[in-house]
């Protein structure tokens, strides 16, 4: 089941939060519950994606972004993850999540999370999101200026534009 109140736990908390730059990091904490485990009782690989809307969605809230498609009707989707896991999340740990976007390209916006338990990572996810309208993708430089920000994107790191560029080649639909 989704954690809808979770999440509407933590978009009610970062009410009281400052405002976000578009490219500055939010950081929020979690618990591991029950029904967050797999049958080995540590952090379900699928349910860490969906965790990470518990530090995203915050995130674009504290932003703007939430605002800016409001006003303009617009929404915004998933359109592809590339998730690591290193170390093992078990019952009721607390981790620490960060959230930020990295930047963008003429599609897809690009929002790097990670949640760490103490001083290790425990995993790290590359989020590809759009936001849509009704024409379709509407492009990151009509988002940013929307939301009032820069519309340059800061250069990407290497390995996203590989993962971009890998990504690229991957055939679709797939042959299964």
């Amino acid at each position: 089941m989704y954690p809808l109140l979770r999440l509407a736990l933590e978009t009610w908390r970062v009410r009281r939060m400052p405002p976000l730059g578009v490219l500055d990091t939010h950081v929020s904490h979690h618990r591991i519950w029950p029904w967050d485990l797999d049958p080995w009782v540590e952090l379900n690989n699928g349910r860490t994606l969906t965790l990470y809307d518990l530090g995203r969605v915050p995130m674009v809230l504290r932003s703007g972004l939430i605002a800016a498609l409001r006003r303009r009707g617009w929404g915004i989707t998933v359109a592809g993850s590339c998730p690591r896991y290193r170390r093992r999340l078990r019952l009721w740990d607390r981790v620490q999540m960060r959230s930020r976007l990295v930047g963008w390209d003429d599609r897809f916006l690009y929002v790097e999370q990670a949640m760490w338990k103490g001083a290790d990572c425990a995993n790290h996810g590359l989020i590809r999101t759009a936001v849509t309208g009704p024409a379709g993708i509407v492009p990151p430089a009509q988002v940013l200026a929307a939301m009032g920000a820069p519309t340059e994107s800061p250069p990407l790191p290497d390995w996203i534009r590989a993962w971009i560029a890998a990504e690229a080649q991957r055939p679709w639909p797939p042959a299964v």
